[in-house]
C-alpha cells in the first residue's frame, strides 16, 4: 500500500507541474499577443457644438479627436461670425470673418498653421476694402487700400528726418525722426525688410514719442556702414499697418 500512495502522490505532482507550466505559457502568449495587437483610434468624429446657457456659439468639426474639416463661430443672435477649415488639427485654406448682415469681412489665407498669403478686407457691398501680404506669417511692406467706390489710396505718409552733427566736438551724429504728415500712430525702427518681410527680430526699436524719435549714434574705433535703414511703422486710417522705409546717408564711415 505505500508504494501504491507514492506512487499516485507523484503522479499528482507531475501533473500539477504540468499545469502550472502551461498556464505560464499561456500567460506570455497573451502578453506577446497585446505587445502587437493595434487599438483602434477611439476618438470622436463628427461635428460638437458649443453653448453659452442656451446660445450656440461655436461648432467643431473633429476626425479620430482632432479638428479636421470646418469650424464655424456665431455672433451672440446667431448669425455668422466666422469660420476655419482645419487638417489635421492644422489652420489650411482661408479663415473668414463676416459682418452681421452676411457678406464676407474679411479673408485670411492659412497654410500650415500660419497666415501665408494675401489677407483680403472688403466693404459691406462686397468691394475690396484692403489687401494685406503674409510670408509664412510675417508682413511684408506692401499694403493695398480702396475707397468705397474702389479708388486706389496712395497718399501715404514718407519718414522726414534731420541731421545735427557733432561729430568734429563729441564724435556724435543726431538723427531726428517723424513722418512728412507729422502723424502720431507710428513706431520707428532701425534695421532692413529681411527676405522681404518685416521681423520684429531683425531690427531694433527707436523710443517714439507722439509720433517723433530720436537716434544718436557714435564715433567708433572700426569702419562700419555709411548709412542706416530707418522702418516706421504705421496705422492708416482703416486700422493697418503700413510698413515705410527710409535709407539715410551718413557723412562718416565709422559711426554706430
Amino acid at each position: 500500500m505505500n508504494i501504491f500512495y507514492k506512487q499516485v502522490f507523484v503522479i499528482f505532482i507531475a501533473l500539477v507541474f504540468a499545469g502550472c507550466s502551461g498556464k505560464g505559457s499561456a500567460k506570455k502568449e497573451s502578453v506577446a499577443e497585446a505587445d502587437t495587437m493595434q487599438i483602434p483610434d477611439t476618438g470622436f468624429t463628427g461635428i460638437k457644438k458649443y453653448y453659452s446657457i442656451n446660445r450656440l456659439i461655436k461648432e467643431v468639426t473633429f476626425k479620430n479627436g482632432i479638428r479636421h474639416g470646418e469650424m464655424k463661430s456665431f455672433y451672440q443672435g446667431g448669425q455668422l461670425y466666422q469660420t476655419f477649415w482645419y487638417e489635421n488639427g492644422l489652420k489650411e485654406d482661408s479663415a473668414k470673418w463676416y459682418y452681421l448682415e452676411g457678406p464676407v469681412f474679411r479673408s485670411t489665407p492659412f497654410l500650415h498653421d500660419t497666415i501665408h498669403g494675401t489677407q483680403i478686407q472688403y466693404y459691406r457691398n462686397g468691394r475690396v476694402k484692403a489687401k494685406l501680404h503674409f510670408i509664412k506669417g510675417l508682413r511684408t511692406p506692401e499694403l493695398e487700400e480702396f475707397t468705397r467706390d474702389g479708388k486706389r489710396i496712395g497718399n501715404y505718409p514718407d519718414i522726414s528726418y534731420r541731421l545735427t552733427d557733432n561729430y568734429a566736438a563729441a564724435g556724435r551724429l543726431r538723427i531726428n525722426l517723424e513722418l512728412t504728415n507729422q502723424a502720431i500712430k507710428t513706431k520707428f525702427y532701425r534695421g532692413e525688410f529681411y527676405n522681404g518681410v518685416f521681423d520684429t527680430a531683425r531690427v531694433e526699436p527707436i523710443k517714439t514719442t507722439n509720433g517723433k524719435a530720436v537716434l544718436d549714434l557714435k564715433k567708433s574705433n572700426k569702419p562700419q556702414r555709411n548709412y542706416i535703414g530707418i522702418i516706421a511703422e504705421i496705422i492708416t486710417d482703416f486700422g493697418n499697418k503700413l510698413f515705410v522705409y527710409k535709407r539715410i546717408e551718413l557723412p562718416y564711415g565709422d559711426l554706430n
